[in-house]
């Protein structure tokens, strides 16, 4: 396949990250409303465009690939003109701002053929390629059920962000960090819906959640526990999976939230204390150039892929059950 030419929409730090992975893709485009953040990255790819306008940036001819890195209010609509001119798409998570806006997408895409991923990076560090090799081998054998927590501290002016504004964003943690933890538990335990769930307002003056508490439920009594919140103080990620015959416990992701590592914790037949293995990963998170190589091999061999606009439906299908449950008293809180 000829290198193809990409374009970029959004050139803050998740946009910076996708054109610093394009491997030997071409970023012939980028566009960002502040015109100074997309010169800033197209002067660092000799050729490369700027504009401020997107709908520039989906017709320039030379772009057959586009990267959708914006606040989440444009996500859909962007993917749906991108789509409708013939390019194949990477949009970052959650896709939309809600699973109305999304479904429309699917057959859309599939009308156009176009290939369109979702992107749900955190499948492709380092410690969950090797948590589904493990799985693969069958090391905990039947599967039970998924323990996680996700949560950052948050920073001044946080509850002043475009996050913490539902018009951009869509809601709070649970469609920010929370989705990140459902497409997890629905890939590593097959399908999942949700069987109780709240979140809330607690410290942030925001009409948003800032934290969120679920109970996700599958096949064979599998169950999710999974908790996010933007008032951990300490930056955290931690992931027990559990088998009848092992455990993993995945935690940290780099950065400040500690060196990444898994712990395979294999039940002997004695019981006892398990033998343990574990695995770090002090090189940093190359789950961004792992997950861009696989889409490439998408669109050279027209496969679907793995993690795709299905996998964000199923994923905000749970964050709009859990805030159709959110208790209306809870008004958010004034930070002291």
């Amino acid at each position: 396949m000829n290198a193809p030419g990409v374009g970029i929409i959004g050139c803050g730090l998740i946009g910076g990250k996708r054109a610093a992975v394009l491997g030997a893709a071409r970023l012939v485009a980028c566009a960002d409303p502040v015109m100074d953040r997309a010169q800033a990255l197209a002067k660092r790819h000799p050729g490369c465009q700027a504009y401020s306008d997107p709908g520039e940036l989906i017709k320039h001819p030379d772009v057959s690939v586009v990267i959708i890195a914006t606040p989440n209010n444009l996500l859909a609509p962007l993917t749906r003109q991108a789509i409708e001119s013939g390019k194949h798409v990477l949009v970052e998570k959650p896709a939309a701002l809600n699973s109305e806006e999304l479904a429309p997408l699917i057959p859309l895409a599939a009308a156009n053929r176009v290939q369109v991923r979702v992107g749900f990076n955190h499948r492709y560090h380092p410690s969950f390629r090797k948590a589904r090799e493990l799985l693969n081998q069958n090391a905990l054998g039947p599967l039970m059920f998924l323990r996680a927590r996700y949560g950052h501290g948050g920073r001044v002016g946080y509850d002043r962000e475009w996050r913490a504004d539902p018009k951009l964003s869509g809601g709070g943690e649970l469609i920010d960090q929370g989705i990140h933890l459902i497409d997890l538990s629905r890939w590593l335990l097959g399908e999942l819906e949700l069987y109780s769930g709240f979140a809330a307002t607690y410290f942030w003056d925001m009409p948003v959640d800032d934290n969120a508490f679920m109970m996700l439920k599958g096949r064979d009594q599998r169950m999710a526990f999974l908790h996010v919140s933007c008032t951990e103080w300490k930056n955290l990620f931690s992931l027990e999976l559990y088998g009848k015959t092992g455990k993993l416990h995945i935690e940290g992701l780099g950065g400040s939230y500690g060196v990444e590592r898994i712990n395979y914790y294999r039940m002997l037949p004695e019981m006892g204390p398990p033998e343990t293995t574990t695995w770090e990963f002090p090189r940093g998170d190359d789950s961004w150039a792992v997950e861009w190589a696989e889409f490439m091999d998408d669109i050279q061999l027209g496969r679907e892929p793995s993690a795709g606009l299905p996998d964000a439906l199923a994923a905000l299908g749970v964050v709009r059950d859990v805030y159709e449950r959110r208790a209306p008293e809870l008004a958010p809180r004034r930070t002291p």
